[in-house]
């Protein structure tokens, strides 16, 4: 099994979101959306994982990233999107200067 691990990039009042890794390799992103009743959360992960490490990932955010912080909900809807990274897109230029539009940085 797994062991996977979260690297929390940003948080809002009612937002988070972390980078999946899996050992030292990243595998995927979580984005957390925490309404009222009902926890919404979008989890997208690499074309490499099973649907077993799936799952267990899924188990993963619920025991350390939920249950942990002691959030009592009703319901957790998770939306699973597999596939390659394409990068990311960014008007700011990671390399030290500005790239002005959005470009794959």
């Amino acid at each position: 099994m797994a062991k996977f691990n979260f690297e929390r990039e940003a948080r809002t009042p009612f937002s988070e979101c972390y980078t999946v890794l899996d050992d030292e390799a990243t595998v995927g992103r979580l984005d957390i959306h925490f309404a009222d009743v009902i926890v919404h959360a979008t989890l997208t992960v690499s074309e490499s994982l099973t649907t077993d490490s799936i799952q267990d990932l899924i188990d993963a955010i619920d025991e350390e990233l939920l249950d942990a912080v002691g959030i009592i909900r009703q319901e957790i809807i998770v939306h699973v999107h597999q596939g390659r990274d394409l990068g990311v897109y960014s008007a700011r230029d990671f390399e030290g200067t500005n790239g002005g539009g959005l470009r794959l940085n």
